[in-house]
């Protein structure tokens, strides 16, 4: 029983140590291989939108750090975690609230300072959609986007035998065409129709390994569609 009980000592202070040391690694990382992934994801008709900040020790691929401080718009922010992502700084702020410019601040475990500048500003869809929808084409227009921009379109029934619409539809000057044929993917009846506007962009003031900004925001219709 000794022998059984020091050996099972021996595995449990091995693990253990192994996880203080991995932990240790992630607090200790080069700053100059930190990866910066930062994202902001809103939605028309939520309360709030979600600020997701995460600092990749090592590069794009490894789990979130925590390696300094963050502040959003002099706002610090305090670090979570969980065991699948890893460290995460996140906060909710109200949407309407939130247009406009915005700074977000990282300090490095050596004070080193890297601000991030972005500008936030929902699209709005101009086109009013009925509840009921002929199968014909249809036209939308929308503001809060670039003269030449792009958005997913998503364009779902209930009859599980369609796939449906999921692609990047490019805008122009704010207007946007589904085609009849289009529609010829979907069978009559309930129809979801999602805009989803993604604005990705290299981070700007980062280290060597670089990183994204990546700002999501959705617009949901419902219509019957008929012929």
């Amino acid at each position: 029983m000794n022998r059984r009980f020091s050996f099972l000592f021996f595995l449990f202070s091995v693990s253990f140590l192994g996880c203080n040391n991995k932990k240790d690694k992630n607090y200790e990382a080069d700053p100059e291989t930190i990866w910066f992934d930062y994202q902001v994801t809103g939605g028309e008709g939520d309360d709030n939108l979600t600020i997701l900040l995460q600092y990749r020790g090592g590069g794009e691929e490894e789990n979130g750090i925590a390696a300094g401080e963050v502040k959003l718009d002099g706002e610090t922010i305090a670090a979570d975690s969980t065991k699948m992502t890893g460290v995460f700084y996140e906060l909710h702020k109200p949407l309407t609230a939130f247009t406009g410019k915005h700074s977000i601040v990282f300090t490095d475990i050596n004070k080193r300072e890297y601000k991030e500048e972005f500008d936030f500003k929902p699209i709005v869809l101009l086109t009013p959609v009925n509840d009921t929808v002929k199968r014909d084409e249809l036209v939308f227009e929308f503001d809060g986007l670039d003269p030449e921009d792009h958005v997913r379109v998503l364009l779902t029934d209930t009859s599980y035998i369609n796939d449906g619409i999921n692609r990047v539809d490019k805008v122009l000057n704010g207007r946007l065409v589904i085609t009849k044929s289009d529609l010829e993917n979907l069978a009559n009846g309930p129809v979801q129709l999602e805009f989803i506007r993604e604005y990705e962009r290299p981070v700007k003031n980062g280290t060597k390994e670089g990183g994204r900004l990546l700002i999501t925001y959705s617009l949901k219709r419902e219509f019957i569609l008929k012929d």
